[in-house]
């Protein structure tokens, strides 16, 4: 079974923004941490160390069991009135908090 992620037109050309053309050898990883009020959460960032077992989307990097638990979502980047954040629509998960960067599956 393929493992899939969907990123948004906007979501990649933030990623292509955040990283820049001075940054090439680092990518922008989403992972999934413990925590949060729902009992996972989002993490996004730039990192420089790079896995074998990572798995690339563009210039998008996920470890395999952050993907295990994200595949099937879309990943967004939306600009609203109280700031900008990408936001993962993650069909696994049951609930989630009023942040949309915890959730439980």
């Amino acid at each position: 079974m393929t493992k899939k992620i969907e990123f948004t037109t906007r979501a990649k050309n933030q990623i292509e923004k955040i990283i820049g053309e001075d940054q090439i050898e680092k990518k922008f990883r989403i992972s999934v941490k413990g925590g949060g009020c729902s009992g996972f959460k989002y993490n996004f960032g730039l990192d420089d160390k790079i896995d074998n077992e990572d798995i690339f989307f563009g210039k998008a990097v996920i470890d395999k069991v952050s993907l295990d638990i994200i595949t099937g979502s879309v990943v967004d980047f939306k600009k609203e009135m109280i700031g900008e954040s990408f936001v993962i629509t993650n069909p696994k998960a049951t609930s989630s908090c009023g942040c949309g960067l915890s959730f439980s599956v």
